[in-house]
């Protein structure tokens, strides 16, 4: 039997975005290698909400082999249930959450993995493509570092055993508020936590790369101003 992999990338899709999704795995090829970590220490797993999606790598080749393709019941709910079903079948010791249109940092498993001994990391993402801001997450004094609007998935490093088997996965109540939510519950379960300021991921990377493939605020933010 094949040893399980050290990083499982939970990554929810729509399937309206093929080229955007085709940059994400690239960009977890990039990051495993510039780790040095050998063949079968990462995996991806890919969920298509409703849909039987394509499977492709970068610039339409097949895609790499460690990446798993799941046709999932349609759920909604901003990704939520196809998040939850993929932790459930992720099979790596530390997870990653990283959305079909996000991009890891070429430097992320390589700062995670000089952290293995914690169970919760959070590193820096670049924003500005998306938000009037450079990078999330903010510390501000006085605030907590885990607050609304201030923490997302991108961010994380965490273990499978905090997330799968002590908090029972990805709860999906609460709509768009699920990301916070579940992260402050990961967050006050963990044993320790390590902030880093290291870019790990970048927002929005695959925006605009695929017609009709843009979420409402991308859609917005991308109209022009109305006269």
């Amino acid at each position: 039997m094949n040893q399980a992999p050290l990083f499982s990338v939970i990554t929810p899709s729509r399937g309206t975005r093929p080229r955007a999704l085709a940059l994400a795995v690239d960009s977890v090829a990039r990051a495993g290698t510039q780790a040095g970590l050998p063949p079968g220490a990462v995996e991806m797993l890919v969920g298509y909400d409703g849909v039987r999606g394509p499977r492709t790598g970068p610039d339409g080749a097949p895609p790499p082999p460690w990446v798993r393709f799941f046709d999932l019941p349609r759920g909604g709910n901003y990704g939520n249930p196809a998040r939850q079903a993929l932790l459930r079948a992720a099979r790596g010791a530390f997870l990653l959450l990283l959305d079909d249109d996000n991009a890891l940092a070429p430097g992320a498993l390589e700062v995670y993995r000089a952290g293995l001994d914690h169970e919760m990391q959070v590193g820096r993402i670049d924003v500005s493509r998306a938000f009037d801001k450079p990078f999330l997450p903010e510390a501000l004094p006085g605030r907590e570092l885990i607050r609304p609007g201030n923490i997302d998935p991108l961010c994380l490093c965490l273990s499978r055993e905090l997330v799968v088997v002590r908090c029972g996965g990805w709860r999906p109540e609460g709509g768009y508020e699920s990301d916070y939510l579940n992260i402050l519950r990961y967050a006050r379960r963990a044993r320790s936590v390590r902030v880093v300021e290291a870019l790990v991921g970048v927002y929005d990377a695959g925006a605009g790369l695929d017609a009709g493939g843009r979420n409402p605020r991308q859609a917005a933010r991308d109209s022009p101003p109305r006269g």
